[in-house]
């Protein structure tokens, strides 16, 4: 099993720091996180495309890209792209790029994103909000199979056999589909055979079996081989020397994140109590020391019918740079053993 790290690239609000200064310190930092799970051992790292205030990740192929040349094996990917705001050509071409500069490091997750602040940024409706996906994923399919397409659609003028470069240096650049819980997208990944990457950031990881059955029962039915019907999660974590430690520290990152973000949607606010449930062995969470979190990513693998790969948004919040770079130290060389055995 696959380990990895996911970063939204969040900064501090109402720090009073000019926006350019606090933003080019937090790239730096970034860079400095990468390099450092690169050295330890750790998978992947994915950055998630967000067009917030609070997140300098509206571009994630560019900041891997600045990632690529400054590391050797871990791979790269956005976690996710929203594919249903941007051009699936551009899409195709910016990690394309970024396949050449690492290598053959690569990915890209596609999804239709958990914010929407994109949609009327680039002038979509989000009444189209699947159709859109739909459409332009089919072309992106397309792109990655062919250098001269002919397509057409009606949210994206036609392709009439125009070529798309550079073509990347893997033979076929890999593309999965971030899920949620929406049993029509486990059931679309299956049908197109496309390896598949569950967000469980809240409650029972085995409640999700019956959808990960469905994702693999539909790419049966559309005569995928079963290797192909592969399953990723992204989970919130985070590690210390002792999962006391862990907790502690995450929790007011995790409290001022999801607090915000739920007076947005009406949610109540984060409590200690819920999040300390999170971290039970029934729960969502990934906090604690290595041998903690290597159990419990065990755990849900065995839930959910085996997993290939987990990967960890390390913070949900702003967190000491000291404490980010020591968390992902202990995931490279203290959970990496335990779950590459």
């Amino acid at each position: 099993m696959q380990i990895g790290i996911d970063s939204f690239v969040e900064t501090p609000l109402g720090s009073g720091r000019a926006p350019g200064e606090l933003g080019a310190e937090r790239v730096h930092q970034l860079l400095e996180e990468i390099e450092l799970a690169d050295r330890t051992g750790v998978d992947v790292y994915g950055i998630g495309e967000h067009h917030r205030e609070e997140y300098i990740a509206s571009s994630p192929a560019v900041l891997l890209a600045a990632a690529a040349a400054r590391t050797q094996n871990i791979r790269l990917t956005s976690a996710v792209t929203v594919l249903s705001s941007d051009d699936p050509v551009r899409v195709f071409q910016d990690f394309a790029t970024l396949d050449l500069v690492s290598q053959g490091r690569a990915e890209i997750i596609v999804g239709r994103g958990s914010f929407i602040e994109s949609y009327p940024l680039f002038g979509y409706d989000t009444k189209f909000y699947d159709e859109l996906f739909a459409e332009k994923l089919d072309l992106l399919l397309q792109l990655r199979d062919q250098t001269r397409v002919e397509w057409e659609g009606k949210h994206r003028p036609s392709l009439t056999g125009q070529g798309v470069w550079p073509r990347p240096f893997q033979a076929r650049l890999p593309i999965r589909l971030g899920a949620g819980g929406t049993p029509a997208s486990f059931v679309r990944a299956g049908m197109l055979g496309l390896p598949l990457t569950v967000a469980i950031i809240g409650g029972e990881p085995h409640r999700f079996r019956p959808l990960v059955d469905l994702y693999r029962e539909a790419g049966r039915r559309a005569g995928h081989a079963p290797e192909s019907l592969d399953v990723a999660v992204h989970g919130i974590g985070f590690l210390a020397d002792t999962t006391q430690e862990a907790a502690d520290i995450l929790w007011p990152a995790y409290s001022t994140t999801f607090t915000r973000i739920g007076r947005e949607r009406g949610w109540p606010p984060a409590t200690r109590a819920a999040f300390d449930a999170q971290r039970s062995e029934d729960g969502a969470f990934f906090v604690g020391d290595p041998d903690t979190v290597a159990r419990k990513m065990h755990s849900v693998s065995d839930a959910l019918g085996e997993v290939s790969r987990i990967t960890l948004m390390m913070s949900g919040g702003p967190l000491p740079h000291a404490q980010m770079l020591r968390a992902i130290e202990l995931l490279g060389t203290g959970v990496g053993p335990l779950t590459h055995r």
